[in-house]
């Protein structure tokens, strides 16, 4: 018997009061015969089943069993301490079967008499895929991660987005940081802090050196601190007037970047996008004359230079 289908099989027998071997064998994916043998072994181990033949019949495990089942392995509480992954996620990151191990268990435990009230894990669920994506591009997950548990530098091959040649860099990794269903690599670069995109990380290979974090740093601040920069970048900020009815598309196209301003003549409101430099007119070219960039005049220009382009492609 393999130790998951072992696992499996406890489960199942102390989530119920009393359960078939047809049951058993369709949840663990074996036959009758093979539960049937399981059942015999786990006697003779000395686990206290009481098995019942005939057509009312059915195996139970009594209490007092020389195994608490409950009890977590330190890689089932690594996987419960992982916060806000999906199953998906913990896939890529090749710990599908400690984390659904673990959820087993503690499914499997007594319940305390309550309310009544169903509980929230039956709910709730994640799926952390923006809308329209497709499947997960760059190198498998799994293996960075071994790396990164093994508190060395990296030397990475990296593409910068715009950049058509990836160029190699050695980082001091943090760890990673999964966000709005995209990996990232968190770490620092000459002391600096920087987030690679996975998808565009080309070729890593661990070096002979522990990593060299910069003092009171750690995974989750640095993450905080990169990510606030990125969304509150403040460079550049573009005013514009938008048609009342495109409101609510800018929201979600421009989420934080939007400040919404005073409504003004002709059915439109003033709005403020902050970006990081006048290229990030582009973010409003999608809005087509819904939106007129009002200022400054660099993005103006800009986004009349734009215009062109786009009227020569089709002209």
């Amino acid at each position: 018997m393999t130790p998951d289908r072992f696992f499996s099989l406890l489960l199942a027998l102390q989530s119920r009061e009393a359960t078939t071997t047809a049951d058993l064998a369709a949840e663990s994916g074996v036959s009758v015969r093979t539960v049937l043998r399981d059942l015999r072994w786990l006697q003779e181990a000395g686990f206290p089943l009481l098995v019942r033949r005939g057509r009312w019949g059915g195996v139970t495990l009594l209490p007092g069993g020389p195994l608490d089942t409950a009890r977590l392995t330190p890689e089932e509480r690594d996987q419960l301490a992982l916060h806000g992954l999906d199953d998906a996620q913990r896939g890529q990151l090749g710990a599908s079967a400690d984390s659904s191990r673990a959820r087993r268990k503690i499914r499997a435990a007594p319940r305390q008499a309550g309310t009544g009230a169903l509980p929230l894990s039956s709910l709730v669920t994640t799926d952390n895929r923006p809308w329209f994506s497709g499947e997960s591009e760059g190198l498998p997950r799994a293996a960075l991660v071994d790396a990164l548990r093994r508190g060395v530098r990296l030397r990475i091959s990296y593409r910068r987005s715009g950049e058509p040649e990836p160029a190699w860099r050695v980082v001091d990794p943090y760890g990673l940081l999964a966000k709005a269903g995209r990996w990232y690599l968190v770490a620092d670069r000459a002391g600096r802090p920087r987030l690679y995109a996975l998808e565009r990380l080309v070729d890593w290979e661990p070096v002979r050196a522990a990593r060299r974090l910069r003092p009171g740093s750690d995974l989750a601040g640095v993450a905080a601190e990169l990510t606030a920069h990125w969304e509150n970048p403040g460079g550049f900020p573009i005013r514009a007037e938008v048609d009342t009815e495109r409101l609510g598309v800018a929201r979600r196209m421009l989420g934080r970047r939007l400040v919404i301003g005073e409504a003004v003549a002709g059915g439109r409101v003033s709005v403020t996008v902050n970006g990081r430099n006048v290229e990030d007119v582009r973010l409003l070219l999608p809005f087509g004359g819904s939106l007129t960039v009002t200022g400054p005049a660099q993005a103006r220009e800009r986004m009349r230079e734009l215009a062109e382009e786009i009227r020569a492609v089709y002209a």
